[in-house]
C-alpha cells in the first residue's frame, strides 16, 4: 500500500479532511447571499466526503457537482447523501481541480473548503473565475496568518509546507487584483480544528496503526500529524483557516 492509499485509509472515515464546520459553512452562505436564489449551479471543488457539499444540499435550491480527485472519498458522499436524503442534489465529478471541463460562465458558485491550496489560492482563483456567471460567488477557505508577526517555528513549518500563506489583507487583494469584490471573511475557530478535525483523526490512529501492523510508513502519517496538531495547539492565536467569499465582477 503506497502514501496515497494509506492517507486515504485515514481520512475516509472522517467527516471531514481538514478543519471546518457546519455553522461555519452557513456564515459563509449567509454572506455569499445566495440563500434567496433559485435553481442554482454550484461545484463543490476538493469536497472529499462531503462535509460542505451535503450543507450546501440542505440550504439551497441548487444542484451541486461535487469534485474530488478521489473516488473512495466520492464514493462515501454518495452514500452520506443518500442517508441525508439530499443525493437527488448532488452529482460527483472525479476528477483533478487543475483540470476542471466546466463550461465557461455556467456556475453560479464555487466553493471550496480547505482545498484550493493544492494548486496554490491566487492560481486557483485565477483559473476558476472563467467558469463562473458575471456576479457569480467563490467562497473558499484557506491557510492564513491572523497577526503580521509569526512565532519562528510555526513561520518556518508552513513555509515548508504551503509557502502561499499569508494574511487576510493580502489574499482579499489577491481576490481584488483578479476581479472580485469581497463579500465577507472571518477565521475559522479553534473548534473547527480541534473538535472537527484533529481529535477525531487522533482517535483513529490506534486503529489505523493496527490495521497497518505498525508499518513504518504507517508510523510516519501518524507522527507527521501529531506533530502538526502540537503546532497548531501552541499557535493557534496566529493562524488559521481563512473563509473569503467574494463575487465576480458583472463585465
Amino acid at each position: 500500500m503506497d502514501d496515497l492509499d494509506l492517507l486515504i485509509d485515514m481520512h475516509l472515515p472522517g467527516k471531514r479532511q481538514g478543519p471546518g464546520g457546519e455553522p461555519e459553512t452557513q456564515l459563509a452562505i449567509a454572506l455569499s447571499g445566495l440563500s434567496n436564489r433559485r435553481e442554482l449551479n454550484i461545484a463543490d471543488i476538493g469536497c472529499g466526503t462531503g462535509a460542505s457539499t451535503i450543507t450546501l444540499a440542505k440550504a439551497l435550491d441548487a444542484k451541486i457537482t461535487a469534485v474530488d480527485f478521489l473516488p473512495a472519498f466520492l464514493t462515501e458522499l454518495e452514500r452520506r447523501a443518500e442517508a441525508e436524503g439530499v443525493s437527488e442534489q448532488i452529482a460527483t465529478l472525479a476528477g483533478s481541480m487543475d483540470e476542471l471541463t466546466f463550461e465557461p460562465s455556467s456556475l453560479d458558485a464555487i466553493w471550496s473548503e480547505g482545498a484550493i491550496y493544492n494548486i496554490g489560492f491566487e492560481n486557483g482563483i485565477r483559473s476558476w473565475s472563467k467558469f463562473l456567471r458575471p456576479g457569480g460567488v467563490l467562497a473558499v477557505s484557506e491557510l492564513t496568518w491572523l497577526t503580521s508577526e509569526t512565532p519562528t517555528e510555526l513561520f518556518e513549518h508552513w513555509a515548508r509546507e504551503y509557502p502561499e500563506v499569508d494574511t487576510a489583507s493580502a489574499k482579499m487583494a489577491q481576490l481584488e487584483a483578479h476581479g472580485y469584490v469581497p463579500l465577507g471573511y472571518f477565521p475559522l475557530p479553534e473548534t473547527c480544528w480541534l473538535d472537527n478535525y484533529y481529535r477525531p483523526m487522533q482517535a483513529r490512529f490506534s486503529d489505523f496503526l493496527e490495521r497497518h501492523n505498525g508499518s513504518a510508513a504507517a508510523r510516519a502519517i501518524v507522527e507527521a500529524d501529531q506533530q502538526e496538531i502540537a503546532l497548531y495547539e501552541r499557535y493557534s492565536a496566529y493562524v488559521s483557516y481563512g473563509f473569503y467569499v467574494a463575487r465576480k465582477l458583472d463585465r
